[in-house]
């Protein structure tokens, strides 16, 4: 049994169909490849996060068959995207799943797009927004959010997309401000996003799925 740091977390990891995913990176990856490389940074941040000692269960909401039979495989519960809404929709679902049995499950919204996530650094993060009912972590660019964290059955409300990091303060939540955790900030939409990311060093399946990419120059 996995000893806990503060409350077993459940971490609600959205990830849209695969052919849709990471349409930015499509200068880098092409069409063929992008599918992949965006299967390979959800396989990377599952591990990693299922790896910290403070999460309890990944809760992957997907209706991509793939991604759902490669991430179950991995230890992550696969919650269908029954709204069918978009983001913001999918993560209320997954918090909901998890509450539906445990209704002050302390959840949180991560991206799947972070293959250079640590699970010392999402301990951290995590150590302190179990301090705070709801709590937030801006991304790298201090505009977007990569975590969105609620305790003691606090709604989650997630606000992702673009600026998300001004509506999730507007809404109450409280900014996770930790030095140190590059890895938890770092998601990847586009090329330099994937060059800082190799720069802090990503997981495995990220890393073979690069050097699969001739158009790419790390």
């Amino acid at each position: 049994m996995r000893t806990t740091d503060g409350p077993g977390w459940s971490l609600i990891v959205p990830l849209k169909p695969l052919r849709l995913a990471k349409s930015r990176l499509a200068d880098v990856a092409g069409d063929a490849a992008r599918p992949s490389l965006a299967l390979a940074f959800a396989e990377d941040t599952v591990a990693a996060a299922l790896a910290c000692a403070s999460v309890r269960e990944v809760v992957v909401v997907t209706d991509d068959p793939l991604a759902g039979g490669r991430l179950a495989r991995a230890g992550a519960r696969v919650v269908p995207d029954a709204p069918g809404l978009g983001l913001n929709a999918a993560l209320a679902h997954g918090a909901a799943a998890v509450r539906a049995a445990l209704p002050d499950a302390a959840v949180a919204a991560l991206n799947a797009d972070l293959p250079a996530l640590r699970s010392a650094e999402l301990l951290r993060v995590l150590r302190a927004a179990s301090e705070q009912a709801r709590s937030f972590l801006a991304d790298a660019a201090g505009v977007g959010t990569t975590l969105l964290a609620a305790t003691g059955g606090a709604e989650l409300a997630p606000a992702f997309g673009g600026a998300s990091r001004a509506r999730h303060l507007a809404s109450g939540a409280a900014e996770l401000l930790l030095d140190g955790v590059p890895g938890v900030r770092r998601d990847v939409d586009t090329a330099a996003d994937l060059r800082a990311a190799l720069a802090l060093g990503v997981g495995p399946r990220t890393a073979a799925g690069v050097r699969r990419l001739t158009a790419f120059a790390a």
